[in-house]
């Protein structure tokens, strides 16, 4: 990977020695402000399809690994309008990329696709009411993702049709991002090779992108540890028994007192997936989950090796034996300076939506229902925050930054190490969710949610054709990358060679609940938006 750069400015010198009056780039201001506007109002002329596109991927409502017919939608969508589809991408069946056109710069759209469990709820209800109780939902937003950016693909793919301008527009979806379990597999396969540019989106509650790293977002290892005992009664013959539900309580004590003994920026959590069959039988087998996170891959590695330190000693504790598997990995992020700064202009063009008294009235409700304050919907784009000045994270007592304070994972980090990446924000959640939950499935398939996609379609489509126009924009995204991001610091996998994407995770639970969820899925043939179909009035509020 580290000799792809120099191979991009050998190619990018050629494209700029060949370029045509205005076959290619730097166009007249006029004509490219021209070119701007008319993209816009493509996207506008474009609502209702990404309003359909949004509320089928909503009432599919499928869990990571399982996106299958969330996958065959968007496909089929993609294969109609000529791009050509790679599925299966690394191994995992709901993985795919679908490719138009030919030649440099190759621009790169990504997205998340999966939901959240439990997380089933009626869209435009401002209290909790799921659709299907227990079933998962789409509860941070991920059925918007795509969508936006399909309208923004085609909308470049006819401007560079009709202009006869060269390129590459690719996309793919996040699989299983909730678990954090794809894109490592993706670099690993060589989905971003030949890649200048990616362009990530994900759903929020403002417009807003950012460069650097962040000093909230952790990278992290996903463990899972399966101890094994031996079984007896539990009342009659105890002393005969070896647990293994023993081993995973004590080694959960023990992550316990240790995290007192860890740095600020870590984050670890963990859920008992198995914790034996009944109480009369003493537990034979029995496994806990762990989320490891950390700032960066030494301390990711550290945590690691802690948790392995603790299964041991559990193990060691109970006479029992454990065996540990990865299920996902993420490296932090750090997101290029040139192409943010470039899509920060196009968001300030671009604006918030319009929202209506009805938007307005949805979002307060909702956020009086979480007892969080009452604002309403966005109303002012922020600023292009910089990011923190480097610290060592030691917290030397001084009060002058501790270091990173540590937060949520995305994988698309794993991506930003290896292509310059920035990741779009658009506005298509309520401000005030507690994030993996109902309430932020409200509005996702509401007018807040079509609105928030029609404006980040077009942030992306105007960055697009900024990348595609002026290829000084893509040398100096990856002069960024080379010289700044990567100069002291280069990616490293935290994947093994034996790892393997973890495809059978949640087959059960969607098992339990696809053959009602279909009964729900949304019929773009007979009803104009899912809200109809379910008959919803918009808002219902208290």
């Amino acid at each position: 990977m580290r000799g792809a750069p120099r191979n991009r400015r050998i190619a990018l010198c050629v494209l700029l020695g060949g370029a045509a009056a205005f076959g290619q780039q730097n166009p007249s201001a006029q004509k490219e402000a021209a070119l701007k506007a008319d993209m816009a109002g493509q996207i506008d002329g474009m609502k209702k399809q990404a309003q359909v596109m949004v509320d089928t991927v909503f009432s599919f409502g499928e869990l990571g690994f399982q996106e299958v017919e969330t996958s065959k939608y968007l496909t089929g969508i993609l294969e109609k309008e000529g791009f050509r589809i790679q599925h299966g991408v690394a191994g995992i069946p709901t993985a795919w990329v679908a490719s138009w056109g030919e030649g440099k710069p190759v621009i790169s759209l990504g997205s998340d696709i999966d939901d959240i469990p439990q997380a089933s709820q009626k869209p435009g209800v401002a209290w909790h009411e799921p659709l299907i109780a227990g079933a998962p939902g789409h509860g941070e937003g991920h059925n918007s993702g795509v969508p936006l950016n399909i309208i923004a693909a085609l909308t470049v793919k006819k401007v560079m049709e009709r202009e006869h301008l060269k390129g590459t527009i690719q996309l793919w979806p996040g699989v299983a991002e909730e678990l954090l379990g794809t894109k490592a597999y993706y670099v690993r396969a060589g989905l971003f090779r030949n890649v200048d540019i990616c362009l990530f989106a994900h759903v929020a509650a403002n417009l807003s992108v950012s460069w650097g790293s962040s000093p909230n977002q952790n990278g992290l290892v996903s463990v899972e540890y399966g101890f094994k005992g031996e079984t007896a009664h539990a009342a009659g013959a105890p002393w005969r028994g070896r647990s293994a539900l023993d081993a995973v309580e004590l080694m959960d004590v023990g992550w316990n007192f240790r995290r007192e003994h860890l740095r600020v920026a870590q984050r670890s959590h963990y859920v008992i997936t198995d914790g034996g069959d009944q109480p009369n039988v003493v537990p034979a087998t029995a496994s806990v989950w762990y989320y490891f996170r950390e700032a960066d891959y030494d301390h990711i590695m550290d945590m690691w090796r802690i948790g392995d330190n603790m299964a041991k000693a559990a193990a060691l504790m109970t006479d029992t034996s454990f065996t540990s598997r990865l299920l996902g990995s993420a490296w932090p992020g750090h997101f290029n300076r040139p192409i943010a700064e470039d899509m920060y202009a196009n968001i300030k063009k671009v604006g918030l939506p319009q929202w209506s008294e009805d938007d307005q009235t949805l979002a307060k409700a909702l956020q009086k229902e979480l007892k969080v304050p009452v604002r309403g919907l966005a109303a002012k784009i922020p600023d292009l925050r910089e990011p923190p000045k480097a610290d060592d994270g030691q917290g030397d007592g001084d009060g002058q930054g501790a270091g990173p304070t540590g937060g949520g994972s995305d994988d698309i980090g794993d991506v930003s190490w290896n292509v310059p990446t920035v990741t779009l924000r658009y506005p298509s959640n309520i401000p005030g969710g507690p994030g993996h939950n109902w309430a932020n499935a409200i509005s996702m398939a509401t007018p807040i949610a079509y609105k928030g996609v029609i404006a980040g379609a077009k942030v992306q489509a105007l960055t697009m054709l900024d990348i595609v126009l002026h290829p000084d924009l893509v040398q100096k995204a990856w002069d960024y990358f080379t010289n700044v991001q990567t100069k002291d610091m280069k990616y490293q996998s935290l994947l093994r060679a034996e790892d393997q994407p973890a495809t059978w995770l949640n087959q059960k639970t969607m098992e339990q609940y696809r053959p009602r969820m279909k009964n729900l899925y949304y019929d773009a043939s007979k009803y104009d938006t899912y809200l109809e179909q379910l008959g919803i009035h918009y808002p219902t509020i208290r």
